[in-house]
């Protein structure tokens, strides 16, 4: 640790920075405020992006691995709260904050502080297994970080590494309930013992799960099979032969289509009927529904909360699981801890995915989800217990912050602007719309979208994309009315050079 002080900047202000989150801590007084005060006023470029420094390194990495996804190389030490600095001295405000995966910005005081806790030191060095060998406070720390943040009627968790996973095992978990049903709870027969382990019915049953066209769900084989955003993820793969059926196309302003869009809705459930009929009588029964709150790779694509609760009532009906993705939506980016939360659903979802801004993957499930038998959910990790370590600071922040009321106050901000530019820039911009500080707005075409990401870029607000021409933003849970007027500034510079 002395030696890391000595070469690391963020280590030498370490133990200023805990006595600082300790003092206002134990005083009561604003760690927003604190916290805010430690960032940059205003973004500071010195170079293009990416740097000679970044394309110096970019250039080294393609001597070990694939770069082609690598936009620059960032300083860590040096990032603060929104903003995040590159190796080229560029400090960004960053809207985009690792592919929506950092609730409290960098360099957070609760989170190094966490780090630097002695009592967190074997959480950090000692990885157990911990579906075997969990560590004498997982119980206590599970408690802490994941229940008490559990979605509405869901007291059952289950840690995963990553997003990906979280979808395959809960995709699991739903096959697993499925046929214990099927079997009506018995235990499964020697045939169905001796056929799986050589992928043949019985054991291994041709049961399909139903997707939604642009669902994103991760990139591994069952995740992806559920995916259908772009083609990169899915060439050359083989996948198994499951439903799909398209997501509403509302259209907007919401207010004034509400005629057209129920309908649009009402015969988007219509479909999900017919394509489970459709793949029950060829033989290969729909076990469930997976979907997103909001289909957000796929082009921030929102349904109402009546179309959500017409899927969770054909599930009931049919007696299928429903797992609903929040790997992108969770931890409070829409002003409620979990986007379905929104929805008012009858019954709760059976499983609910979680990874990105909760810093571990995983799900919730209810209790006939899990399976009867060990090893069945399983690999060696199942998770970090230093990752929970973490999510414990993160919760007790934003309750003690109540940052979702921030999130709610920011995002109402964030869209009432990006409406007032879509009727400045009517022939630039379309569609803007959000959930809390998970908004989005449309281009007409990729080239003009991805050409406005890269001006925005050069005058220090770094972006992201999704969808065909759609611009998304994914900040903090911190990100303040302050953040959208400095990006507003900027964003209005760009469009009107885009404009001429």
């Amino acid at each position: 640790m002395l030696a890391a002080r000595r070469i690391n900047p963020l280590f030498r202000n370490i133990e200023k920075t805990v006595k600082n989150y300790d003092r206002h801590v134990s005083t009561g007084s604003s760690l927003l405020s604190m916290d805010v005060a430690n960032e940059p006023d205003v973004p500071k470029m010195v170079t293009d992006i990416p740097g000679p420094k970044s394309k110096q390194l970019i250039k080294e990495l393609a001597q070990i691995q694939n770069v082609g996804a690598v936009h620059f190389f960032c300083d860590y030490d040096n990032s603060h709260g929104n903003y995040l600095a590159d190796v080229d001295g560029n400090v960004m405000l960053d809207l985009y904050t690792q592919i929506s995966s950092l609730p409290l910005g960098y360099n957070h005081p609760a989170i190094i502080n966490a780090v630097s806790k002695p009592e967190n030191l074997s959480t950090f060095v000692n990885r157990p297994a911990l579906g075997v060998y969990p560590p004498a406070d997982w119980v206590s720390r599970l408690q802490n970080a994941l229940l008490s943040v559990c979605p509405p009627g869901m007291t059952k968790v289950q840690t995963m590494a990553c997003g990906a996973c979280s979808v395959e095992h809960g995709l699991k978990a739903i096959f697993i309930k499925y046929m214990n049903d099927q079997r009506s709870g018995e235990a499964p027969s020697m045939e169905e013992m001796d056929s799986c382990r050589v992928n043949k019915a019985p054991g291994s049953p041709p049961l399909t799960i139903l997707s939604f066209d642009n669902g994103f769900h991760g990139r591994t084989m069952g995740a992806l099979a559920c995916t259908h955003s772009k083609w990169l993820h899915k060439l050359d793969l083989p996948q198994p032969d499951w439903p799909v059926v398209r997501f509403p196309d509302l259209k907007y302003p919401l207010e004034c289509n509400t005629a057209e869009n129920k309908a649009e809705e009402s015969k988007v459930l219509e479909e999900v009927e017919d394509k489970i009929e459709e793949y029950n009588k060829k033989g290969l029964p729909v076990a469930g529904i997976i979907i997103e709150p909001v289909q957000c790779e796929g082009g921030d694509n929102f349904a109402s909360k009546e179309f959500f609760q017409g899927l969770r009532d054909i599930t009931n009906k049919r007696k299928i699981g429903f797992l609903v993705d929040e790997v992108q939506t969770g931890c409070g980016v829409t002003g409620k801890f979990w986007a379905h939360e929104h929805f008012n659903l009858t019954d709760t979802p059976d499983v609910v995915t979680f990874s990105k801004k909760m810093l571990t993957g995983g799900f919730y499930q209810k209790e006939s989800f899990i399976p009867k038998e060990g090893y069945r959910i399983f690999n060696t990790w199942v998770g970090d217990p230093g990752k929970i370590a973490l999510l414990e600071e993160v919760v007790k922040v934003i309750k003690e912050e109540n940052l979702l009321d921030n999130v709610k106050v920011t995002g109402n901000y964030l869209l009432s602007n990006l409406e007032q530019m879509q009727t400045k820039y009517p022939g630039i911009l379309s569609k803007a719309r959000g959930l809390g500080t998970l908004c989005a707005v449309d281009f007409p075409d990729a080239a003009t979208r991805d050409k406005v990401i890269g001006y925005l870029r050069a005058k220090g607000v770094h972006t992201g994309a999704c969808g065909e021409a759609t611009l998304r933003f994914r900040p903090t849970l911190l990100f303040q009315n302050k953040h959208v007027d400095l990006f507003m500034e900027r964003f209005d510079d760009v469009l009107s050079q885009v404009k001429k």
